[in-house]
């Protein structure tokens, strides 16, 4: 792998900064032979599939035989008689939605209890309000009761950066407060991912100088390019039994270009579930406003047609010609 596919950097902080590339993801490395590290490999393997079916994250997949291979060697070093060499695995996740944070959250969840660093494996996703209270001390109660709740799993924050929005008389700010106190009470009792776009993300952190050194792996989640959105669209297609014939795959290209080029935010793989799913619904109508009983090809294909009235609906909101 060149330098231009793959860059990982380790900051003086000890920050490792790990930016995704547009290279189609390569299955994971596979894990050494004769491993004596207690884990629970028919999850791990049927969890690393599962990541390994995502386009793109090679460096995701790389951080994950990281965190493996430190493990194993931590505890070849510990029956050597020397000291393990503990691990802090907060994280921030930075990226425009749709770049596949939360999926990511979700797998790397189910990867760290099979690899025994969290006892149960389970994502609690939360934002702001889930958070912040509405008088004071209500924060904390209510920040204290997700901590809790998320003990031996991931606690995932998106749109962290809310939480400092409001200024000093904000009750965000003691959100922050009580979640920094629960990192050091509960230090490797579970795992907290801040998420969110990556401009916000950087001021968030800037307004506690306390926060980056506790978030000691932070990854950047870049956006798909259209190569990788079509291949997510086909494998979406895949997984619903549905097939795009040539013409339907090249009409949802110039889809994608469109709204890549015109939209502010663009949502990414969440753009593209829901082109997706428009056309299905789109082909739905079709089917019914033609035929009585639809050919088994005729209820799998997609055709242009059935993606043209997305496009042109993004015609109609930009102005495009």
């Amino acid at each position: 792998m060149d330098a231009t596919s793959r860059r990982i950097t380790v900051r003086s902080n000890s920050q490792i900064n790990i930016v995704f590339n547009s290279q189609e993801a390569a299955p994971l490395t596979q894990e050494p032979e004769n491993t004596t590290l207690d884990i629970q490999s028919e999850t791990f393997n049927e969890t690393l599939k599962e990541l390994n079916t995502m386009i793109g994250l090679q460096e995701v997949k790389d951080l994950i035989y990281q965190m493996y291979a430190t493990l194993h060697i931590n505890k070849l070093r510990s029956a050597a008689g020397l000291k393990d060499n503990a691990q802090v695995y907060h994280m921030i996740f930075k990226g425009n939605p749709g770049t596949g944070k939360t999926t990511v959250a979700r797998i790397l969840a189910k990867l760290f209890k099979s690899l025994g660093v969290l006892s149960k494996g389970h994502l609690i996703e939360v934002e702001r309000a889930d958070l912040v209270g509405e008088y004071i001390g209500h924060t904390a109660i209510k920040t204290r009761d997700l901590v809790k709740k998320a003990l031996g799993g991931i606690l995932f924050i998106d749109e962290a950066y809310s939480l400092a929005r409001g200024g000093e008389k904000d009750f965000g700010k003691e959100a922050i407060d009580c979640l920094v106190k629960s990192l050091e009470d509960h230090k490797n009792d579970f795992i907290l991912i801040l998420a969110g776009y990556p401009d916000e993300i950087d001021y968030f952190l800037s307004t506690n100088p306390g926060l980056p050194s506790r978030f000691p792996i932070q990854v950047d989640f870049t956006d798909y390019n259209v190569d990788q959105l079509i291949q997510i669209a086909e494998l979406m297609m895949s997984e619903r039994d549905y097939t795009m014939r040539l013409e339907s795959v090249n009409k949802l290209r110039d889809v994608i270009i469109m709204e890549k080029e015109t939209s502010l935010n663009f949502n990414n793989a969440r753009f593209v579930r829901n082109v997706i799913e428009k056309s299905i619904r789109n082909q739905a109508v079709r089917l019914l406003s033609r035929y009585k009983k639809p050919s088994k090809q005729d209820l799998m294909e997609i055709l242009p047609q059935d993606v043209t009235a997305t496009e042109n609906k993004l015609k109609m909101e930009y102005g495009v010609s």
